[in-house]
């Protein structure tokens, strides 16, 4: 499924401030990225026509399944390569950016081999532990 980088973090945006919230508006997605409201409200009215997103009587948001898929995907990348590059040693502001521009270009074989690779060496400092 080929989507737009900017769709990517909008769905990626409305999945994060659900998990901190517990609902969210349009508004509340302006306020996140920093964009202003006509943007974010000619996005939203892209991503509902677009299947990604609906939005019910009470100007609250949701994902979709198709959504909801999109933004998890994205979410676990931004997450996982955020926490490595940490561990590796970059400034976790820093880690943050770079990750935010890797999630969307990396492909999904590349980012199933670094999930194992981090994985394997998570197993392998605890024996080393042990």
């Amino acid at each position: 499924m080929q989507i737009h980088e900017s769709a990517e973090n909008y769905l990626e945006t409305i999945l994060m401030v659900q998990k901190e919230k517990g609902y969210v508006r349009s508004i509340d997605v302006a306020h996140h990225l920093n964009f202003s409201k006509p943007s974010v409200s000619r996005a939203m009215t892209l991503l509902k026509t677009n299947g990604y997103i609906i939005m019910d009587p009470d100007g609250h948001l949701h994902l979709t399944e198709t959504g909801q898929e999109i933004a998890e995907r994205i979410y676990e990348r931004h997450c996982l390569l955020s926490q490595w590059l940490t561990e590796l040693g970059v400034d976790p502001q820093i880690a943050a950016e770079d990750a935010c521009r890797i999630e969307h270009d990396i492909s999904e074989v590349t980012f199933e081999k670094i999930k194992e690779h981090i994985r394997d060496c998570h197993h392998c400092h605890l024996e080393k532990a042990e």
